[in-house]
């Protein structure tokens, strides 16, 4: 539990101060935002403003996780290790496409091929790693499993590794995507992580307490076969910390930007929490604004297509909608964080109630 406040402290600090920082340098070296010309008008006084801070969230993390660990003097595990990899692997891909946009003067950086190129190489090794048995523990545990999970694993669907390999790489390519997309106002997707990452600090310290490991915990109905869950929540209490203190700075009117760094990163660091934790369908509910947002621009997308020109939304994702329906940006952000809380209370409902009924899935 020290670590776990220790994670999440020293990330917070680093992220509050280091994003000040990194606000100062990024506008001397002229890494300011470029904005799409067919935005909403409102955002075009956002031109210029420093993005790619996404590259404070990750540092902050790291450090605080290995700062927890040093100070505590625990070794890290592979569970978390292999969530840092997923972390800073899909933020290094959304690092490149900010620098592409900074670099070339414009509002599109990667190409989208090349992006999902390296999305899919980040998400195969971490895959590949999280189920191989060189990671298990002395119970047998590997960091993932090869059973779909909501609560928990649901033990009477056992896939082959190819089709575990292949759903890990579409968690982790629609979760990085719904981020990204949700990364649209100030303060917006940073508020909703907050609340989101701290839920999986929570479900991992309980997952902690019921541990099957443990002596006397052996009924797989009340206890969760989860390979170093407090160690995952120590990582979560480091991105929750880093978030809060990089809101700070981007909060409306936003100082700074996290960029596809950021988003991308939180993206792989939220599926790779569903995933670790035995809690892929879990993400559903309390991802909900994440997947929401997303549902907007496929609905968008292929309402525009079926109909030669139509549209269902003043424009997507669903943010922008209501601020064409004359929303301030404030007022979007607030209602789409309550929207974010309720959901994150309602999976955190449903992953308590669970394990009360002994339910079991």
């Amino acid at each position: 539990m020290r670590a776990i406040l220790l994670g999440g402290g020293l990330a917070l600090i680093v992220s509050l101060l280091g994003t000040r920082v990194a606000i100062h340098l990024f506008t001397q070296w002229g890494y300011g935002q470029e904005i799409r010309d067919d935005g909403p008008t409102s955002h075009h006084t956002k031109r210029g403003t420093p993005t790619m801070g996404g590259v404070v969230i990750i540092l902050a993390t790291v450090v605080g996780y290995f700062g927890a660990k040093l100070i505590t003097q625990d070794m890290p595990s592979a569970s978390a290790l292999l969530l840092l990899f997923l972390f800073v692997g899909t933020g290094l891909v959304g690092f490149l496409d900010d620098f592409i946009k900074i670099s070339k003067q414009r509002s599109l950086g990667l190409r989208s091929k090349a992006k999902m190129i390296g999305l899919t190489v980040i998400a195969l090794v971490f895959g590949g790693l999280a189920l191989s048995p060189w990671l298990e523990d002395d119970r047998g545990q590997t960091p993932a499993s090869r059973h779909l999970s909501f609560i928990r694993d649901i033990g009477w669907i056992t896939l082959p590794a190819v089709v575990v390999l292949i759903l890990i790489w579409l968690i982790i390519a629609a979760t990085t995507n719904a981020v990204n997309l949700t990364d649209g106002l100030d303060g917006l997707a940073t508020g909703a992580c907050v609340m989101v990452f701290g839920a999986y600090m929570l479900v991992n310290i309980w997952q902690n307490n019921q541990w099957c490991g443990q002596t006397g915990l052996d009924q797989p109905n009340l206890c969760y076969e989860v390979r170093d869950p407090l160690d995952l929540a120590v990582v979560a209490a480091a991105i929750t910390g880093a978030c809060f203190g990089f809101l700070w700075w981007n909060a409306s009117p936003a100082a700074i930007f996290m960029g596809d760094t950021g988003s991308l990163s939180l993206g792989g660091a939220l599926a790779g929490l569903a995933i670790l934790t035995r809690t892929e369908l879990l993400l559903i509910i309390l991802g909900g604004l994440f997947l929401v947002e997303t549902l907007s621009v496929m609905a968008q997308v292929g309402y525009f297509k079926l109909t030669k020109g139509k549209r269902i939304f003043r424009m997507a994702p669903l943010h922008h909608h209501f601020e064409m329906l004359g929303w301030e940006q404030v007022t979007v952000v607030i209602r789409f964080w309550i929207i974010t809380g309720i959901c994150v209370a309602v999976g955190l409902g449903v992953f308590y109630a669970e394990w009360v009924t002994g339910a079991g899935i």
